[in-house]
């Protein structure tokens, strides 16, 4: 019985959770007003500006964290790659954890 009741709240909460995954970007691959597709670098660029530029798209309607106009797969990655720069990656707490050891 505990099982069953296990395996309700896992699907539950699993369908929930798939409930709320973003829908396709209709506006991918598909040029901006300038006739630009953002690709790997500029994806790279606005992960490592992202914390800046979510603090200044919260009091200006004209900015966006992130550009609907790209290429797909390779621009996700670059603002995946940037944001983990900027937030350390897993491999930062990983190093600041041994290093706390290391003092006591």
């Amino acid at each position: 019985m505990k099982r069953i009741l296990v395996l309700g709240i896992a699907a539950i909460v699993l369908v929930t959770l798939a409930g709320c995954a973003p829908g396709p970007n209709d506006l991918a691959r598909s040029p901006d007003e300038e006739g630009e597709i953002a690709g790997f670098w500029l994806g790279l660029w606005h992960g490592l500006i992202a914390p800046i530029t979510f603090v200044v798209s919260l009091f200006s309607d004209g900015v966006s964290v992130y550009e609907v106009h790209n290429n797909g797969g390779w621009y996700n990655f670059g603002f995946l790659i940037g944001m983990s720069i900027i937030f350390g990656g897993s491999g930062g707490g990983a190093a600041r954890a041994r290093r706390s050891r290391a003092k006591d």
